[in-house]
């Protein structure tokens, strides 16, 4: 009888990774790289209208996922097999726009985790696209921003980027994404520190 009690505990432990969903595990995990970084210990002191605050852009369902989406034709998304980020896209942008907005601007780049009361600048907006377009041979993203400012009208602003892949493995797909996701940072940039 009591070894028919031990069975059922370990029958249901060997079940358990089918449960919890069984897929393959990605040999390697994606992400973003700043190719301009905000150099370590030198602090920096923000007045009036020299901070800002960079939230996680929205996104449509085909991004929501740490999954790279192939844009087949205007109404058709797969994902790209073996490719998986190690976070969802806009959280990756989200931070490479920050560090690079206090690489090439005198703003301060406050999280917005931290709670402030002073008013900074706030560049929220929208990740519409961000992946593999296998008919152009490209990677693309489409980004559209707005710029609050304390006391002022809000701006708004697209940007976007196109970069060629050599091939649609993950590590091609990924560099390229990584090059059109730094342009687009630096556009950013610009913009916000003009």
């Amino acid at each position: 009888m009591k070894r028919f009690g031990l069975l059922a505990p370990l029958a249901a432990l060997a079940m358990l990774p089918g449960c919890l969903g069984g897929a393959r595990v990605p040999d390697a995990l994606l992400t973003l790289s700043p190719m301009a970084s905000r150099p370590a210990a030198q602090p920096r002191t923000a007045g009036a209208g020299q901070a800002i605050t960079v939230t996680t852009p929205g996104t449509p369902r085909a991004l929501a996922t740490s999954r790279v989406p192939v844009y087949v034709d205007g109404t058709t998304i797969q994902y790209l097999a073996g490719a998986q980020w190690v976070a969802p896209p806009a959280d990756l942008l989200r931070g490479l726009v920050s560090e690079t907005i206090a690489a090439r601007t005198n703003l301060a780049v406050l999280d917005p985790s931290l709670y402030t009361q002073a008013p900074t600048a706030v560049l929220s907006g929208q990740l519409l696209r961000f992946g593999l377009d296998p008919n152009g041979q490209d990677v693309v993203i489409d980004y559209e921003c707005a710029l609050s400012r304390p006391d002022q009208a809000v701006v708004t602003n697209r940007f976007s980027a196109r970069v060629p892949v050599a091939d649609e493995s993950p590590a091609a797909v990924a560099a390229a994404l990584n090059e059109a996701a730094n342009q687009v940072a630096a556009e950013v940039a610009a913009w916000v520190g003009s």
